[in-house]
């Protein structure tokens, strides 16, 4: 095969799930309802975050900032393939491709970053509960978050101007739902030596790191758990950081258990179902966990919702007294 030039290449064709003409239909309808379900479930979330200032907490900041890139991680790769799926045409195009790759990278990293910044944040708050709001300050929250957004965008610009590097075969077919990198740079002709460097020195510095700074902060709180001489205590503490854990645990296992066991038996469909589980699956279902066992986040959502609906044209609004003055009226009765 003769190599072309990066720059010339005018599409990719995206191989997707199955060729089945009769699948097709079930898999559209599939990913489009885990596509809004994962949207109005995070922005459920952000709308809970900001209407009630009781949750103007540093840990509902990071929460809210991981809902709103959770919509924008999945938004980056499933509205592309659902169009696909409806014209039934599976190209996309080279700038298209890198654009894909650029935002997936970037998304994925501000995950794993937020992840660790609430980590630190329940550290804090568990083993030093006097001076979690001196140490957690808007400041430093803000600090947290602007630098996982450079780092972010950092590191997934070095992987998309490795990429442009490259020159490409006529054998431009992707055997995935969307552009990822690692499979960008298996159908290159030139040289990938140091585009595999960067991406495995990447995602080691970025996605093991972070895990290690995760599970130390863990350590700690559970060594300051363990101390607690209160069985309530240590239920209220670990009850705080349950839904993080879980959240943490879903995405790593999916990220890094899954996608590295499927990269070593080099099989394209294991890829896709690890693709979906953290890229669908694990924005989808953060929601449910976060509000299930959260009562302040369903508090504030029934608090929003009733207020809308009472502050309504034409709902009959009805006066209610507090119980001490009810009492007091029947008594003068």
């Amino acid at each position: 095969m003769q190599p072309e030039n990066g720059t010339q290449i005018s599409e990719f064709i995206l191989l997707g799930f199955s060729e089945d003409p009769e699948l097709q239909p079930l898999i559209f309808g599939l990913f489009l309802s885990m596509y809004l379900i994962t949207v109005l479930g995070n922005l459920l979330i952000i709308l809970a975050v900001s209407s009630d200032s009781h949750l103007h907490t540093p840990m509902y900041f990071f929460l809210s900032n991981l809902s709103l890139v959770d919509i924008c991680f999945i938004s980056t790769t499933i509205p592309k393939m659902l169009v696909n799926i409806q014209i039934q045409r599976k190209a996309i195009t080279y700038a298209g491709c890198i654009t894909q790759i650029y935002f997936l990278i970037l998304f994925s990293v501000l995950d794993i970053s937020l992840l660790t910044a609430m980590a630190y944040d329940r550290f804090v708050a568990i083993c030093h509960p006097l001076h979690y709001m001196v140490i957690m300050n808007p400041r430093l929250c803000g600090l947290l978050v602007l630098m996982s957004w450079i780092m972010s965008i950092l590191n997934s610009l070095l992987h998309c101007l490795m990429a442009l590097r490259l020159s490409f075969c006529e054998n431009l077919e992707i055997p995935h739902f969307i552009c990822e990198l690692n499979q960008m740079i298996q159908l290159a002709c030139s040289d990938t030596f140091l585009n595999n460097m960067v991406m495995y020195f990447a995602a080691v510095l970025v996605g093991v790191g972070s895990f290690l700074g995760i599970l130390y902060s863990y350590s700690k709180i559970v060594s300051c758990i363990r101390g607690m001489s209160s069985a309530q205590g240590k239920y209220k503490a670990f009850s705080t950081c349950a839904s993080h854990l879980s959240v943490v645990l879903l995405f790593y296992c999916t990220l890094l258990g899954v996608y590295l066991s499927s990269a070593a038996i080099q099989s394209s469909h294991s890829s896709e179902r690890a693709s979906v589980m953290y890229i669908v699956v694990a924005p989808m279902l953060n929601p449910f966990i976060y509000s299930l066992r959260n009562k302040d986040i369903k508090q504030a959502l029934k608090t929003f919702f009733v207020k809308e609906t009472t502050n309504r044209p034409g709902v009959l609004r009805l006066k209610t007294y507090p119980r001490w003055q009810r009492s007091k009226s029947q008594s003068q009765t």
